[in-house]
């Protein structure tokens, strides 16, 4: 099909449907980890030996493909009614979220200097305060570093799950595939480039925004 044929056949309402869906889902995904991840990131710099078992099995994780994790996945969720579609897709990009936000947090937390720790236990603060208002904050930036990762990664794994039902943007590019329809190709292959570079600018300015003032780099 002529691609300025196909681009005015374009269905644009299913497109903004698809890219919401594909935002949606990797939203749900990468905030699981967030909320899974930084708190086994702080866990490990309170108990140094799970270090290791924990981040060496993240890191087995991401170095699986991501067609052989849906497959793996597919048997399980099928005992449940759930083989196919979001609930598979969401796990994978989970699980390949975990490594960078777990690894960054751990590492944030651990390089914070002693003496810090030190001063806020000094003036009379638990852990959890010290935690709260004085290693957090300083952590933050290093934390978001590995969400800004995550997040741009897994546009792309999120666009190959549609070969598993989850929707998104690889529906269009895997229906355009099949129809030799180059027009909705370009556009699909365009849109999820696009997210990434958004999604990455969005996340550098957050990072930026949330770094103490002390801290920043011109």
């Amino acid at each position: 099909m002529d691609i300025w044929t196909s681009l005015s056949n374009i269905n644009w309402a299913q497109i903004a449907f698809l890219t919401w869906q594909h935002i949606y889902l990797v939203g749900i995904a990468v905030g699981l980890a967030i909320l899974i991840g930084v708190p086994l990131g702080i866990l490990m710099t309170r108990f140094p030996w799970l270090a290791g078992p924990l981040q060496g099995a993240a890191t087995v994780v991401l170095t699986i493909p991501a067609i052989a994790i849906f497959g793996l996945l597919l048997p399980i969720y099928s005992i449940f009614g759930q083989g196919l579609g979001p609930l598979p897709a969401v796990t994978a990009v989970f699980l390949y979220s975990l490594l960078p936000i777990l690894r960054n947090t751990y590492l944030a937390l651990a390089s914070i200097e002693p003496g810090i720790r030190e001063a806020g236990s000094g003036i009379g603060m638990s852990f959890w305060q010290r935690l709260r208002m004085v290693e957090l904050p300083i952590a933050v930036p290093v934390i978001l570093a590995g969400v800004r990762t995550a997040v741009v990664m897994n546009i792309g794994v999120m666009t190959i799950a549609a070969t598993i039902g989850a929707g998104g943007l690889g529906v269009l590019i895997l229906t355009s595939i099949s129809r030799s329809d180059t027009g909705a190709l370009v556009v699909g292959a365009v849109l999820v480039s696009l997210l990434a570079i958004v999604a990455d600018l969005l996340l550098q300015r957050l990072q930026r925004i949330l770094t103490p003032r002390g801290l920043r780099t011109r």
